[in-house]
């Protein structure tokens, strides 16, 4: 399993079958602070890498979710739909938002790995 992560404090975990889990980062959540509300990508929708496809809404703020990378969404986190505090309490498993089948793995390479996402934090 290869996890990486955004700019824009998104990870992403990929499977040995080509499909990612994708949710927001324990930086970004922090940040937000209480999540109250979660707008999720459409299932079979394609998206292209930095599309936007969804939103996150907590107390302080709202913020846009985008795709790490190209392809189909093909499954959404109704649990996380139904109770959106799961993206504070446990953002990189049971608060992740979707799962997307890659169409260009090679689009992982730009993204960082959890050292430069650390580095990036600290020159935040």
């Amino acid at each position: 399993m290869t996890l990486k992560f955004t700019p824009d404090h998104e990870w992403i975990r990929v499977d040995a079958n080509g499909v990612a889990t994708v949710g927001i980062t324990p930086h970004a959540q922090d940040a937000l602070g209480d999540v109250v509300f979660v707008d999720l990508p459409e299932v079979g929708k394609t998206y292209a890498a930095h599309d936007t496809v969804g939103v996150v809404e907590s107390v302080k703020a709202a913020a846009d979710v985008f795709s790490p990378v190209s392809g189909e969404v093909t499954e959404v986190n109704e649990a996380l739909r139904a109770d959106p505090s799961l993206a504070n309490t446990d953002p990189q498993n049971s608060g992740w938002f979707f799962r997307i089948k890659l169409s260009d793995p090679s689009q992982l390479d730009a993204l960082m790995d959890e050292a430069a996402y650390a580095e990036l934090l600290k020159n935040a």
